[in-house]
């Protein structure tokens, strides 16, 4: 057997199986006490309720990624690329444009054969649980608009690529690197002002209590920002968030409007000191340093793969083009990108630590950032005991409850060492 198709089994089988004890671990770890911390917040009733929640979607997961995985290797056996790939070639249409036909063929397929698990996921699973908000006309635009945006970005981006492997020679890949990391930066200014409101509405906050308490955190921490939005989260979900977009001088503080029905004034601006502590911190300049350089190693191993002919035996592909090369090398990338997301995970959780450190020095006291977390942890029905290899593995945030402990821990500090 092709050495190319056992090692792509291996790492199928393999990625499955890992996910697969991480899900198992993750539901023999409930307990059925609330944590003490959470006295007063849940109740038996809720609490149970997002057990429930949690061991649904993990069944869900583990059903959806099942399938993925045997529908990816009956695909492969049968050779299911190459019949894509034909009937790309059949409109001859030279190489950059069969390349787009072959990846539109393919991620149309793939979004209609996924559909029914998504349908289900929105309007069953988190209808059940009281998140859905999602009306069928805003789940079809959604679907439509997506398409239509990976069609236009994603073409764009794809087309140049394949530019660049077929007339730039050994250097391709450098060429390639430039070209991504120009568009990335690119999608930091203009995302927050054409892609993200495609989707959602965005409001300048309210003149208030809120805005004000806001600004004037901002200007004590000499912290320019363009504006505070609220976003209109509950179009889609009942769920809780808040973030900021933009960069430099285009920094947005957005709250979700579920988000400040639920929580106080207090509360409101420790979520924003924490994520204002992020830039602070630079885990954002750190952040997009690492995505641009591994965009780099990525690209480099890549350019290593293109047009093997023992990786297209693998996928019984009777042609040999630079698109298909792309695809395929997907799949010899995987554990790769499985183990980069272990680290990026292991680096988010101790920038979330950071943050969570720096609302405790700049607001004087973690009490509302503690309470804020206690509140989205129970409103979004968050599992309050997650498995060590279930973190390990999936977790870009620490577990709420150790989140607690570690604001306990240095609010202990700070009030020992101005003693």
């Amino acid at each position: 057997m092709n050495i190319y198709l056992l090692v792509i089994l291996f790492i199928l089988a393999g990625s499955y199986l890992v996910e697969l004890i991480a899900d198992w671990l993750n539901l023999r770890a409930m307990q059925t006490d609330i944590p003490a911390d959470f006295a007063g917040y849940f109740d038996r009733d809720k609490y149970l309720r997002s057990q429930n929640y949690l061991r649904d979607s993990t069944r869900f997961d583990i059903i959806t990624h099942s399938f993925d995985t045997i529908l990816t290797v009956v695909f492969v056996f049968i050779g299911g690329f190459n019949y894509v790939d034909l009937i790309a070639r059949h409109f001859d249409l030279g190489a950059i444009p069969t390349g787009l036909v072959f990846a539109g063929i393919l991620a149309i397929a793939s979004r209609v054969i996924n559909l029914p698990f998504s349908i289900y996921d929105t309007f069953v699973l988190e209808e059940k649980y009281g998140f859905n908000k999602t009306t069928p006309k805003t789940f079809i635009l959604d679907i439509i608009k997506s398409l239509l945006l990976t069609a236009i970005i994603g073409g764009l981006i794809f087309s140049a690529v394949l530019w660049l492997f077929e007339k730039a020679g050994i250097l391709a890949w450098l060429y390639c690197w430039i070209t991504v990391t120009l568009f990335q930066v690119l999608m930091i200014f203009i995302a927050p002002y054409v892609i993200m409101p495609l989707f959602n509405k965005f409001l300048p906050l309210e003149d208030g209590e809120l805005k004000s308490a806001i600004e004037a955190y901002a200007r004590a921490q000499d912290f320019l920002i363009k504006g505070i939005f609220t976003m209109d989260g509950s179009r889609r979900s009942g769920k809780t968030n808040a973030f900021f977009t933009g960069f430099g001088k285009s920094r947005r503080i957005v709250l979700f409007d579920t988000l400040i029905v639920k929580h106080t004034v207090p509360e409101l601006v420790a979520v924003v000191a924490h994520e204002m502590g992020h830039y602070k911190k630079r885990h954002i300049l750190k952040s997009i340093f690492r995505s641009v350089l591994l965009a780099g190693c990525t690209l480099y191993l890549m350019s290593l793969f293109i047009g093997n002919s023992r990786l297209f035996e693998a996928f019984k592909m009777d042609n040999i083009s630079i698109y298909a090369s792309l695809f395929f090398f997907g799949f010899l990338y995987s554990p790769v990108a499985m183990i980069v997301g272990i680290v990026e995970n292991a680096i988010s959780r101790r920038h979330e630590y950071e943050a969570d450190a720096y609302v405790v020095e700049t607001c004087g006291s973690g009490e509302a950032m503690i309470s804020a977390l206690k509140k989205l942890s129970v409103d979004n029905l968050s599992n309050l005991t997650p498995h060590p290899f279930k973190i390990f593995m999936d977790y870009s945030h620490p577990p709420v409850l150790q989140r607690i402990a570690a604001i306990q821990a240095i609010k202990r500090k700070v009030c020992f060492s101005s003693m």
